[in-house]
């Protein structure tokens, strides 16, 4: 039956509503009547029967007028009582003019003042116990995530009374670090400390956590987050204090737990002049535009009021999306698309010297390590060949500034993508030395939270999809940097640039990846299945290092570092090569590729770049 009533048309449950409504009215009139004279069938009730058919006539049309049928009954609420106060006063009001002009003696006038209680009362209670019948009880919502909420503040308070409406939610606990508050009762839900969490948890059954304490600083935010994330329980987050519009406070608002918060680290504001430096007003070239910091680099970019922004990328659907988000941008500058291979010598001289181009940041690459290590002569071709002629053009075009986007893998590398990136920073640093309008530049930095093939949405995938999360190796660790932090960086760096210049960004401290595993896992609500816990949900395999893979990263060759003007960035010193030797390797690697002789390409980067011993 209720399901048969959930699923009406909203007119015929407002028809049945009205309906109900009409019979509570005339019951309470005849009820009112029974109250006053003790006696229900008497003279009076006879001789006034005419109210029984106009108090039906006066009020239903001021309940429709003020709007009591237009409420959700799943949200009933305040609403409701107002409505039914001022309807039934105005027709009592109303009923007692009629009464004072005809002088109806005969009625008592204290019947009036009963009808507006008793009405009102059945009207109110039928409303509330409709929604319980109808919602509340429901089985469905007997099915909703049992939620705790951190933090029972007003941001909590305001959350609590959106789930309570919600039919995914339902809120059961508070947590708050704030003694005082312990024991406490907020809109029917107790307070409790943090040491009771895992008593909380298994009493309501709780499926979810909700952090609403968006005005916290970072580092509190990963010391919670950190605790969280020892118990099995999914965790969820509102947003910080400042995207909450006018204190209001949704269901809208939650979100995952990012990983950014799992690590924690506190962004730098970033130095505006350096920012605009080589971006404002000028013509900017950014290949592989397409990339997980490529169209990062074009989306800042962009804010910075360049006067034209190429994107040129090799892959047409990456090139697409990129192009498309930013024509959405209310930034006006010129964009232009160019599909193109930076190994294509002649199409980048073409399109460098057609746009006069000013700076150039070069992010194209082949990046994944065990894939370019399966595949030598291409990967070594496109990353080498590829940046030799961006910058031999850049350099003959006066090109006004040139960033390499490089990688901690370059440092004594290991495999050929690190080799590769390490060659690609020497074309640079040999082509620094040549005399040149061009200034010449590289950034170097380790993974990036939430690019293509990294670990992170690896993860997520595979806890998404009941597992097995796979990591390498027990003792693996990266260091992290989010995308939108480390393209800042990257574009304050190449404007500290005299030329040369090695630029090395502080990734703060390592993270290991099982315990980036373990926290993902526990923050998704689920369990990890271990020798302590074998009932878990999800297990970890070891699937041991791949081709070429470090057990830790590297960001500098030597002890040969200085501190730039900013906080984050530091300056390295590393040796370079002649740009006549330079040439020569390219000449032969491009020789070689067109052979596919994957061996002596890997014989000429292990003469040539310092530091490299392939794992093999």
């Amino acid at each position: 039956m209720k399901s048969r009533l959930l699923t009406l048309n909203r007119i015929y449950k407002q028809i049945i509503t009205l309906s109900f409504d009409i019979v509570i009215l005339i019951f309470s009139l005849w009820l009112s009547f029974a109250l006053r004279f003790g006696e229900p069938w008497n003279s009076y009730l006879n001789e006034n029967f005419w109210l029984f058919i106009l108090i039906p006539i006066v009020a239903t049309p001021l309940f429709i007028k003020l709007g009591l049928y237009r409420s959700v009954l799943q949200y009933t609420g305040i609403k409701v009582i107002t409505t039914s106060f001022k309807a039934t006063t105005i027709a009592c009001f109303v009923i007692t003019f009629f009464m004072y002009f005809f002088q109806e003696d005969d009625l008592p006038r204290s019947i009036m003042p009963i009808f507006w209680f008793v009405s009102n009362t059945f009207i109110i209670t039928s409303r509330f116990l409709l929604k319980g019948f109808m919602y509340s009880w429901d089985t469905q919502v007997n099915k909703r995530k049992q939620i705790i909420v951190y933090g029972a503040g007003s941001v909590g308070v305001q959350i609590v009374e959106s789930l309570k409406k919600s039919m995914d939610y339902a809120p059961v606990a508070f947590i708050d670090d704030d003694k005082q508050k312990h024991g406490t009762i907020i809109n029917f839900i107790q307070i409790f400390s943090f040491s009771k969490l895992d008593k909380v948890i298994k009493k309501f059954d709780a499926k979810l956590i909700l952090l609403a304490m968006p005005s916290i600083t970072q580092n509190r935010r990963k010391e919670i987050i950190e605790k969280l994330s020892k118990f099995p329980i999914e965790v969820k987050v509102l947003p910080s204090v400042d995207s909450i519009v006018n204190g209001e406070v949704t269901i809208d608002s939650i979100k995952h737990v990012q990983v950014e918060d799992i690590l924690g680290r506190t962004p730098v504001s970033p130095q505006e002049s350096l920012l605009k430096k080589n971006i404002k007003g000028k013509n900017v070239l950014v290949t592989g535009a397409g990339g997980s910091i490529g169209s990062e680099l074009c989306r800042q970019i962009l804010e910075l009021s360049p006067k034209k922004i190429v994107l040129l990328e090799n892959s047409e659907y990456n090139l697409y999306s990129v192009h498309q988000e930013l024509l959405r941008s209310k930034k006006r500058a010129e964009i232009i698309p160019k599909l193109a291979t930076v190994t294509n010598s002649q199409h980048v001289n073409q399109v460098i010297s057609s746009y006069n181009i000013d700076t150039i940041y070069h992010a194209a690459a082949y990046k994944h390590v065990p894939m370019v290590e399966m595949n030598i002569s291409e990967g070594v071709y496109n990353n080498v060949i590829g940046t030799y002629n961006v910058a031999k053009s850049a350099k003959e075009n006066k090109v006004e500034n040139m960033i390499l986007i490089s990688t901690d893998k370059a440092v004594r590398p290991t495999n050929v993508m690190g080799a590769s990136k390490r060659f690609s920073e020497l074309i640079l640093q040999a082509y620094a030395e040549e005399i040149s309008s061009t200034c010449f530049s590289m950034v170097r930095f380790g993974n990036v939270l939430d690019s293509a093939g990294s670990v992170v949405p690896l993860f997520r995938s595979q806890i998404k999809n009941g597992g097995p999360v796979t990591v390498t190796h027990r003792n693996i660790t990266r260091y992290f940097m989010s995308i939108p932090e480390a393209v800042q960086l990257v574009l304050q760096a190449g404007a500290m640039a005299k030329g040369g210049d090695v630029f090395v960004l502080d990734m703060g401290d390592p993270i290991k990846i099982l315990d980036l595993a373990y926290r993902m896992i526990h923050l998704s609500g689920l369990k990890p299945i271990d020798t302590t816990n074998p009932d878990g949900d999800i297990k970890v395999k070891f699937t041991g290092l791949r081709p070429g893979e470090k057990l830790y990263e590297e960001l500098l060759i030597g002890d040969d570092v200085i501190q730039s003007e900013h906080p984050r960035i530091m300056q390295a010193r590393e040796e370079k090569l002649p740009l006549n030797i330079i040439e020569k390797m390219v000449k032969e690697i491009s020789d070689l590729r067109d052979n596919q002789n994957d061996s002596l390409i890997k014989d000429l980067l292990l003469k040539n770049v310092n530091g490299y011993k392939p794992q093999d």
